[in-house]
């Protein structure tokens, strides 16, 4: 079973009408005492590594003598991997300049990768530039920021020599504006207009299943524990990343978010935390949902106009604006 000292006590008493926590909302959630990163069973990382060393074969092969350096990123580096749900995260560095075809090339051997069958091979994803690319010197690769600074606070070098010397880390108001876009395009279907461009060049329809979701928890509980802890625990992520300017691994976010008296939906957001190793019964997931995660969602929104407005960023934060009405509507 899942480990029962992730999970708090009592009730948490409900939102006002407006979704917001009624006063003392927060506090009226007794916790045990927040135990911190559990890290994962050496069997578990095992499958992950498993997976990273065959990509990182792969994309040697690939690229040859352009390849500078491979890295672990996300929890195979920082912590907290499950195979349940968690990705299997490759940075890799080449040599400059960038070349027109390293995107494609790259691709390929993640596809080849990705085609081996597992769960896990297909949630593998890579992240890769050039010295001039992660400097901001050229135009190319793909290392966002939040991921430019996983590769530089946690990234695990496996194979070649270190090419992290002079690459700037990333800094708050990046780190806002970059995570409450990919935050519109994934959790609000409310893309850029360039990925808007994109997915229509490419016959996509706009994706809005996210928002459905969290005005439907019966839907996202239908979903599998992989989507449902990520919709849960991504908003807690964003906000601790806001806070303090760090990679918002989930043990670490969901600390810091359990830890502030006025935070509410601190029950669901221990109990996904559980979830991401052992699923939850389908009526238990669904009961914590129905009452926590509208009030998780509006209270991220809230916080993030504000952040927006003070950065000067008004077009997002009218962005997250709208989101919010959608999600009432």
């Amino acid at each position: 079973p899942a480990d029962q000292s992730l999970r708090p006590t009592g009730a948490c008493r409900p939102a006002g009408a407006d979704g917001r926590p009624e006063p003392g909302a927060g506090r009226s959630c007794r916790h045990r005492p927040y135990p911190g990163p559990v890290p994962a069973p050496e069997a578990d990382a095992g499958l992950g590594e498993a997976v990273l060393a065959e990509a990182l074969a792969a994309c040697r092969v690939a690229l040859g003598s352009r390849l500078i350096a491979g890295y672990a990123l996300g929890s195979l580096a920082h912590g907290g991997f499950s195979p349940l749900v968690s990705d299997v995260d490759l940075g890799l560095i080449l040599a400059d300049p960038v070349r027109q075809a390293d995107r494609l090339v790259i691709r390929r051997a993640a596809g080849r990768v990705r085609a081996g069958g597992s769960p896990l091979h297909q949630r593998l994803s890579v992240f890769w530039g050039t010295p001039a690319t992660l400097r901001g010197q050229a135009s190319g690769g793909r290392f966002p920021p939040l991921d430019r600074l996983d590769l530089l606070a946690h990234g695990r070098l496996l194979t070649g020599q270190d090419a992290r010397e002079g690459v700037p880390r990333p800094d708050r108001a990046e780190l806002l504006t970059e995570g409450a876009e990919f935050a519109l395009g994934y959790l609000a279907g409310d893309r850029a207009l360039a990925g808007r461009l994109r997915d229509w060049a490419r016959l996509r329809r706009p994706d809005g299943s996210a928002v459905a979701e969290i005005r439907t928890p019966s839907l996202l509980a239908s979903r599998g524990p992989r989507r449902l802890t990520k919709l849960v625990l991504f908003p807690v992520r964003f906000l601790f990343t806001a806070q303090t300017g760090r990679v918002g691994t989930n043990s670490l976010a969901a600390g810091h978010y359990c830890a502030s008296p006025d935070a509410p939906a601190a029950e669901l957001v221990t109990a996904a935390l559980a979830w991401r190793r052992e699923p939850p019964a389908h009526g238990e997931a669904l009961a914590l949902l129905d009452r926590d995660l509208l009030r998780l969602y509006l209270y991220y929104i809230d916080d993030h106009v504000r952040r927006l407005h003070a950065a000067g960023e008004h077009r997002l934060a009218s962005r997250f604006g709208r989101w919010r009405a959608r999600l009432l509507a």
